[in-house]
């Protein structure tokens, strides 16, 4: 195998790799959230090195770096948040009609 088809492999995997991140993160948001909130909570445990908890804080979502709710774990799982459904929400049952022929 010659020098260039390396590198070309190399590339084109490269490109593969960063299109399947972005479509992941562009997809399925939530679940992107939540497996980088759980990475770098991997990554900033005791036993590892001042690299991966650099590495951490790079990856750290931003509203999980801003302190909103986007640690991946849901609302309310910090206790800070008010009740899931605000008390002036009225429920109203759903009316099907027929159509007229």
């Amino acid at each position: 195998m010659s020098a260039f088809a390396v590198v070309q492999t190399v590339v084109l995997a490269g490109v593969l790799a960063a299109s399947a991140w972005v479509a992941f993160r562009k997809l399925m948001p939530a679940t992107s959230k939540r497996l980088l909130a759980r990475l770098c909570a991997a990554l900033e445990s005791p036993q590892r090195g001042p690299v991966a908890h650099r590495l951490a804080r790079w990856l750290r979502p931003a509203e999980a770096r801003a302190g909103a709710c986007g640690s991946g774990d849901g609302c309310d799982a910090c206790g800070g948040c008010g009740s899931a459904v605000p008390s002036s929400v009225q429920r109203q049952p759903l009316e099907f009609k027929s159509r007229s022929r």
